[in-house]
């Protein structure tokens, strides 16, 4: 391995750890950017190979600016507090009852609308309904984080990464069904009582009570109806096999510039809200895996593609979950997610292997807050609302939560792959 490589793990990886650590406070993206400037600064990879990397990420952009958008829109005319109301009076008094109401509309948000909107669009409105029944937030605010993982291969747009992995020979969705629906179903339904489980004493006794009645402005239902219309397109894009980031973002827009002129509102009042260092965050990451890529990344891949396809085929298929779940939680999934698919490519991988490795890309990064980009959009979402979860708690919850999952999940892809 040439010097030059050697200096782009190593900055790749004091990168990523600065970003988890957070040191003086200093947000994520400056870290991670800081990183992608150093590489591209000192000549590492080309300057050229660096602006295709950005250019690469240009879907996920367009789809990130959309969902802060509607989440902005949300947020400033009342549907997340509507939304609370609701589910507290639904709840009847019970934290167990409201921590699986939630967990019920984050499986569904993640499903329809993919893991990145669960952390954006439903992180906030969880927030709000623990502060209007005065509960510890933890047990709740962790469900977006787990959920957005652990629901996110139901469908193929039930994370971006799915089609990243799939670029190539992405199967109808009949067949996809067929292969993670069960896998899916295990997914949610052991990431849900483990959870459950680790935050059981949290979830003992009651909440308080809320005798608002629930209202929501015009602006609010447009709001919603604009959320629902944006789904809508969602599955219409991935059914015509589109990407998914250019009708997220216009629809948002258009829906915006409505309510904007019903309200007589300024855009710029919007606009100034959102957190958009998540971009350059998301970019330096896509600097990042192209600068790995080229320092041999791709090569370790494959060859351990070729090595888990000489084992048995349980212990080949549980060996490449587990090393491509853990293998998130260094680099993030997304990341991961473009160089396994590479590999994968490469080394002609099919059947059981492949699906068990989206497996692993989806579901493993509910380990640590580094995982998945919709892991680290849910932290600065909450960031944003005066809460912090530190690494180690998150990693106390994820290293209970994440391997039963996981390898359930394996098992029932594996099964049902030919």
């Amino acid at each position: 391995m040439s010097p030059a490589h050697v200096a782009i793990w190593i900055i790749s990886c004091i990168s990523i750890l600065l970003m988890l650590l957070r040191p003086r406070n200093i947000a994520e993206a400056w870290w991670i950017g800081l990183g992608a400037a150093v590489i591209v600064g000192f000549r590492l990879i080309p300057l050229s190979l660096a602006g295709h990397a950005i250019a690469e990420g240009t879907d996920v952009y367009l789809f990130l600016a959309g969902m802060m958008l509607l989440s902005q829109l949300a947020q400033m005319h009342g549907v997340f507090n509507w939304l609370a109301t609701i589910a507290i009076q639904h709840s009847r008094g019970s934290r167990i009852r409201l921590f699986t109401l939630i967990y019920i509309v984050g499986t569904f948000v993640t499903i329809f609308m993919s893991n990145d909107a669960t952390a954006v669009v439903l992180t906030p409105a969880v927030l709000a309904a623990t502060r209007k029944s005065k509960v510890e937030p933890l047990p709740y605010l962790f469900i977006c984080a787990f959920i957005a993982n652990a629901a996110s291969f139901v469908l193929p747009i039930s994370n971006p990464a799915n089609l990243v992995v799939f670029h190539h020979g992405m199967p109808p969705l009949g067949e996809w069904l067929r292969l993670f629906i069960i896998a899916s179903i295990l997914s949610i339904v052991a990431t849900y009582f483990t959870l459950r489980w680790y935050c059981r004493k949290d979830l003992k006794g009651t909440i308080a009570d809320d005798n608002e009645t629930p209202h929501l402005a015009e602006a609010g239902k447009l709001t919603l109806i604009g959320i629902a219309i944006v789904a809508a397109v969602l599955l219409t894009a991935s059914a015509m096999g589109k990407d998914l980031g250019l009708p997220t973002c216009i629809s948002a827009i258009l829906i915006a510039v409505v309510i904007s002129i019903r309200k007589r509102t300024r855009p710029s009042a919007i606009l100034s809200e959102i957190s958009w260092s998540v971009l350059p965050l998301v970019a330096g990451l896509f600097i990042m895996v192209e600068a790995i890529d080229s320092a041999g990344a791709l090569h370790l891949s494959q060859t351990a593609l070729q090595t888990l396809q000489h084992l048995k085929p349980m212990a080949g298929t549980m060996a490449a979950a587990f090393g491509t779940g853990i293998g998130t939680n260094l680099v993030n999934n997304l990341p991961l997610g473009l160089i396994a698919a590479a590999s994968i490519q490469a080394a002609h991988v099919t059947g059981a292997l492949r699906s068990v490795i989206l497996v692993g890309i989806d579901l493993g990064p509910n380990l640590s807050v580094t995982g998945s980009l919709a892991t680290i959009l849910w932290l600065i979402a909450i960031r944003k609302e005066g809460q912090n979860v530190s690494a180690w708690k998150f990693l106390k919850a994820g290293i209970l939560v994440m391997p039963p999952a996981l390898a359930l999940a394996t098992i029932a892809a594996a099964l049902f792959t030919h």
